[in-house]
């Protein structure tokens, strides 16, 4: 039998390493790697090299969904046909990688017998010396003529088979040369562009080596049951943590799960099983994924949804017929649980090196920003666009997908990304169309709400005032687009405290809406709000309050009393009247917007936790200890059932504070007033009206304290303050109320009552309220010591003079103090 060599030529660029790993259930992953391969393969016209790697030794099984195509171990007659017998007789003479790493034991060892000489070398070159005196193609099949597929089998599967992979060391290898393993799969990655290992099952060395050492990219697959999910997690974090801790193995790793559902499940056992039932204490994986992902990569929040939505259940089911996964049956399947549906969700983010995080449609803007690039770098239509500025085909594609991922970048929060894609865009449009164009002006005006949203205000301001200028040149006085410019760059200007300039703006856009739309439409309730925000930030609360009113009142009439923007009108007049001191109907206004925001969005909702936040400030300041108790015990609860309790917002985390977090010392002005805005969605599918956009930057999508985070210097307000509350009496009185909080409840009810009657503590000689508070007490200790004869007469007398005299400043003050 004659055996022909195997000729593959490095790949210019390296391939990856992914490992496929399950705690159980071997069989679905095998399938699922099969799966993987044949369609990596069959990319690119059928040229792309993937090979496969079976390092399941104790229970190999790849090779069986594979049939003998290699004609290397071919018979040469042309009337021979193999039976069973013959086809094990040609499998136990293929080596494998058992017998790979036997021979690179062999060459440690001829290493070592050299002395001196082979101690001397690093464990890189040692490294490489053994993997070039190995010829690595003869322990590699092919096992599709049609692809570039390839296999390296388990090993050869003879009687002794059994005995040496028992006898296989894989530690021994690691300490002989730690370098090796990962120099196996950089020189392994120089001729395939893919290399998909199948890593044996449970907890080994062989399993370290597999999920540690070897891969770029980890696929992890679990069942339902919770040992399955808990395995994968350890095997994960330790692989994480030995690469942070060890300098040679400082290299990324990307990890995607992926459920392996059992066979006939419905829907909402599926359901059931990702999301899980809180109330019902059903975990479910998904919180459990992102909270292991956030360990990790050490981010903050990231959502799996989209992934998960888009990489559905596999079916754990073992295949008919070894050749069905080479037809094109497989990718025809009806079942879209089927493993090939699943496997091929899943490479849209593992094929490119996506985080499991992006979403689906982010994925598709950046393959299609990817295709504008290479069109317009294979056209040069870029030095004809610096030269000429004409208008080219390929990209005003690229500028418009770069301004659909800019703002899906921004709802994910992703400030910087979505900053670099709007400025590209703009930059691009006005090269290409010019300042006026309608293009440049959406761009623009994208680039200038997120400078402004991320506290950028010089340069949001700079963009408006440009907006508004090639607006007026390009659409009119009163188009829609010039209005929605001079609303942003009002509510910028009240940002920087330009108050008189912002409501001169304000008092415009508000008056052309009345004349264009009339004064019950929508667009003029939009620039109404705008007007009342910039009103409650300058510190007129009463013309605030009118103004709310008006809007709540026009919303509630067209829109409903449950739409989100009637919600969000209503829970910002409320945190008004709690300023203002009006605590009973700010508490009637909240109470109702938490009502509905239960029966809408569900009791452990984002939206429906702020508002139980500031309904329990409204608590605080009206002394009810009691509710407020209720109220924080509630909120932890329900964030620790949903963010978990290493969440950073969750109310144990370092640097939370459940209420009053955004309020800051000497600022009375609403809390909802300084958070960051947002831009909400368009109505009914309608175009976005100017002072609906306004009003979508100036009140935020979901209203409530933002944990940890207090407002820049620039948006504290100023001007006339309110007869209300003050904010540090609000937060000792909470403190009081929660479990564990404050020992002198007598004192801290004492705060709780002047929030209540809204005492400031005499802030023009004092150092605010805690310098008064701490005066009037140290007042009534010298009066007692005096009246209680604790001293002679002098000290007496010079006791009672210090006690009339005024609170001196500097050292002086503190060491009489």
């Amino acid at each position: 039998m004659e055996i022909n060599r195997l000729t593959l030529p490095p790949i210019p660029r390296p391939g990856e390493v992914t490992t496929f790993y399950s705690f159980e259930n071997g069989a679905a992953r095998s399938i699922a790697l099969a799966h993987a391969a044949v369609q990596l393969a069959a990319g690119q016209n059928a040229t792309v090299p993937v090979l496969m790697i079976d390092w399941d030794t104790e229970a190999p099984g790849l090779h069986h969904y594979f049939p003998t195509r290699d004609e290397r171990f071919e018979d040469p007659r042309p009337d021979f046909r193999p039976d069973a017998r013959a086809a094990a007789r040609a499998a136990a003479v293929r080596p494998g990688l058992l017998e790979y790493f036997e021979a690179c034991r062999e060459q440690l060892q001829q290493l070592q017998s050299l002395g001196r000489a082979g101690a001397d070398l690093d464990h890189e070159e040692r490294a490489r010396l053994v993997l070039e005196a190995i010829d690595w193609e003869a322990y590699v099949e092919r096992v599709d003529q049609s692809r570039s597929l390839y296999l390296m089998r388990a090993g050869r599967f003879d009687d002794s088979y059994g005995e040496r992979a028992d006898r296989m060391d894989w530690d021994g290898l690691f300490s002989a040369c730690p370098a090796l393993y990962r120099a196996f799969a950089a020189h392994l990655a120089r001729h395939f562009r893919h290399v998909l290992v199948d890593a044996r099952a449970g907890r080994s060395a062989a399993v370290s080596v597999c999920t540690t050492l070897l891969p770029d990219r980890l696929v992890g697959l679990f069942t339902p049951g919770g040992r399955s999910l808990d395995g994968l997690g350890g095997v994960v974090a330790r692989a994480v943590e030995y690469r942070c801790s060890h300098e040679d193995e400082q290299r990324p790793l990307l990890v995607y799960p992926l459920p392996c559902g059992l066979e006939g499940a419905d829907p909402e056992r599926r359901a059931l099983w990702r999301r899980g039932d809180p109330q019902r204490g059903i975990p479910g994986y998904q919180p459990a994924l992102e909270q292991l992902l956030r360990n990790c990569y050490g981010l903050s929040q990231l959502s799996l949804d989209s992934y998960l939505d888009e990489v559905p259940l596999l079916a754990s089911m073992a295949v008919g017929a070894p050749g069905d996964l080479l037809g094109a049956s497989a990718l025809r399947d009806a079942d879209c649980h089927a493993p090939a549906r699943s496997m091929a969700a899943l490479l849209g983010w593992l094929g490119q090196g996506r985080f499991p995080w992006q979403s689906r449609a982010e994925l598709d803007l950046l393959d299609a920003i990817a295709a504008s690039r290479a069109a317009l770098a294979a056209g040069g239509q870029g030095a004809v666009l610096r030269r000429a500025g004409t208008p080219d085909p390929n990209a005003a594609p690229l500028a418009r997908d770069l301004l659909r991922l800019g703002e899906l970048q921004r709802v994910q929060g992703r400030s910087a990304q979505a900053q670099e894609c709007f400025e590209e865009s703009t930059a691009l449009r006005q090269r290409l169309f010019g300042d006026s164009h309608p293009d440049t002006r959406a761009s623009r005006s994208a680039l200038a709400a997120l400078l402004r949203d991320t506290g950028r205000l010089h340069d949001a301001r700079v963009q408006y005032e440009l907006l508004l200028e090639h607006c007026l040149q390009g659409a009119g006085e009163g188009h829609a687009e010039t209005l929605a410019a001079r609303s942003g760059l009002a509510a910028t200007l009240a940002q920087v405290e330009e108050f008189p300039r912002a409501l001169a703006l304000h008092e415009a856009v508000v008056e052309a809406c009345e004349r264009l739309y009339g004064p019950g439409h929508i667009a003029t309730l939009d620039a109404l709000a705008g007007q009342a925000r910039t009103l409650a930030r300058q510190g007129e609360y009463s013309r605030a309050r009118m103004v709310y009113e008006r809007v709540l009142e026009g919303r509630q009439r067209i829109l409903g009393t449950e739409h989100e923007d009637t919600l969000r009108c209503t829970q910002l007049l409320a945190t008004l009247l709690r300023d203002m001191g009006d605590l009973g109907n700010a508490r009637k206004l909240q109470e109702g917007v938490l009502k509905v925001r239960e029966r809408q969005s569900g009791p452990d909702a984002a939206a429906t936790l702020q508002a139980r936040e500031a309904l329990a400030e409204i608590f605080a300041a009206q002394g009810d200890l009691c509710a407020v108790r209720e109220m924080q015990q509630s909120l932890a609860t329900a964030r620790e059932r949903r963010l978990g309790s290493e969440h950073p917002d969750h109310p144990a985390a370092p640097g939370h504070h459940a209420l009053g977090a955004g309020r800051t010392r000497g600022s009375a002005a609403p809390a909802a007033a300084r958070r960051q805005p947002a831009r909400a969605p368009a109505r009914h599918g309608r175009p976005r009206d100017p002072a609906q956009q306004a009003d979508a930057g100036a009140d935020p999508v979901e209203p409530g304290p933002q944990p940890g985070r207090a407002p820049p210097r620039s948006e504290r307000g100023g001007g006339q303050q309110p007869p209300a509350e003050h904010p540090r009496h609000v937060r000792r009185a909470a403190r009081c109320a929660r479990p564990g909080g404050g020992a002198d409840r007598g004192r801290l009810r004492r705060h709780a009552g002047r929030a209540r009657r809204g005492w400031r503590g005499g802030r023009g000689r004092t150092r605010g309220c805690d310098g008064a508070c701490r005066r009037s007490a140290r007042e009534r200790h010298r009066r007692r010591y005096c009246a209680a004869g604790g001293a002679g007469p002098r000290r007496r007398a010079r006791r009672l003079w210090q006690c009339r005299q005024p609170r001196r400043r500097g050292r002086h003050a503190r060491r009489t103090a």
